[in-house]
């Protein structure tokens, strides 16, 4: 994990609500699972314990993943408007075709591709970022490279 992990305001309260849960909720069930299987006698050859170890390491897994997000986060809350960067909403053209997207720049963590929301690590983001408004950028990705032009940042 690199050492800056961008997030949104909404994505950190998403991170910290989930940390709860697997602290406050999760935790104490797997637990329990755990006790219940012990008690069944011979854990050599217990299905259910082994699962519930198994289930145990993954929540706990998950649990030092969200803290190590949370101490590493850079919040976006500093939106510019006037070129590219992590936060911004930007419309682009595709140079060459009469077709156009509308992206959100954010972190690897917040990435949601049925909302347009792509990480700032993506070809195309790392193409657009620090442009203007009516500057024309040609994105290296893994199909080959295209022009896009920018046309709207918010």
């Amino acid at each position: 994990m690199s050492n800056e992990i961008y997030l949104t305001k909404e994505g950190l309260e998403d991170i910290k609500k989930e940390l709860e849960y697997l602290k406050l909720e999760k935790r104490p069930e797997v637990i329990n699972a755990l006790k219940d299987a012990r008690s069944q006698g011979d854990l050599s050859e217990n299905a259910e314990y082994d699962a519930a170890r198994t289930e145990q390491a993954l929540v706990e897994s998950k649990i030092s993943e969200l803290e190590t997000m949370i101490n590493k986060a850079i919040i976006i809350d500093k939106i510019q408007t006037d070129k590219v960067g992590i936060g911004n909403r930007v419309t682009v053209k595709y140079i060459g075709e009469n077709d156009t997207d509308v992206y959100t720049i954010v972190g690897s963590k917040e990435v949601d591709p049925f909302e347009n929301k792509i990480s700032n690590e993506s070809p195309i983001a790392k193409a657009i970022m620090g442009y203007k408004v009516g500057d024309v950028v040609t994105v290296d990705s893994p199909n080959g490279k295209y022009d896009v032009e920018i046309v709207g940042i918010a």
